[in-house]
């Protein structure tokens, strides 16, 4: 990203929105823009196998693991608003096994785009699966969405849910529940 570009092209929708760039609370904030949106929109440039770097180990456990409550914050690409919440996932490791930080830092590379839930729920199952050759995997994930609580329907208290359930997780109903009974979801 040409962090510069951006400052300039922030500098004018200043300036269009009846803003002036110029006073002395807004002189800094299109380079501050530009910087915080190179941090926000990362994980376009990110690489996922530096991202897992490795950290793949071998395992004869074939039992589920689980890493709850992984804070998520992204933009809507709908709108350019946050939405955040909290991820949890689940896989069943065939023969090898991700370092634990390693689940958090797939969730954030595909968290630093653009995006929808629906697809980034999906993304981060999918890659999970396919590092590991996980037997089966579950993510599910919380969010409140800016766009729907500051703007359009101003609904403060809604939290949107989703799931991606892979292999195991989406062919075997118990395995299924065992995963949403421990991130403690009930099983209606």
């Amino acid at each position: 990203m040409n962090e510069q570009r951006v400052a300039e092209l922030i500098r004018e929708l200043l300036k269009e929105i009846g803003e002036d760039p110029d006073r002395e609370g807004l002189r800094r904030t299109p380079s501050r823009v530009a910087r915080s949106l190179a941090f926000l929109m990362s994980g376009y440039g990110a690489d996922l196998k530096e991202t897992i770097n490795q950290a793949v180990f071998e395992s004869h456990a074939n039992n589920m693991i689980i890493i709850r409550d992984i804070e998520i914050y992204s933009l809507c690409e709908h709108h350019m608003l946050p939405f955040y919440g909290r991820c949890h996932v689940g896989y069943i490791a065939a023969a090898k096994v991700l370092g634990a930080s390693k689940l958090a830092r797939i969730t954030n590379c595909f968290a630093r785009r653009l995006q929808i839930q629906e697809r980034l729920t999906a993304q981060i199952a999918r890659e999970i699966k396919s590092a590991v050759n996980a037997e089966g995997v579950g993510v599910v994930m919380e969010c409140r969405h800016l766009c729907m609580m500051m703007r359009g329907v101003e609904k403060q208290n809604s939290i949107m849910t989703t799931s991606s359930v892979l292999g195991s997780f989406h062919n075997d109903a118990a395995t299924r529940a065992e995963f949403l009974t421990l991130i403690g979801r009930p099983i209606a």
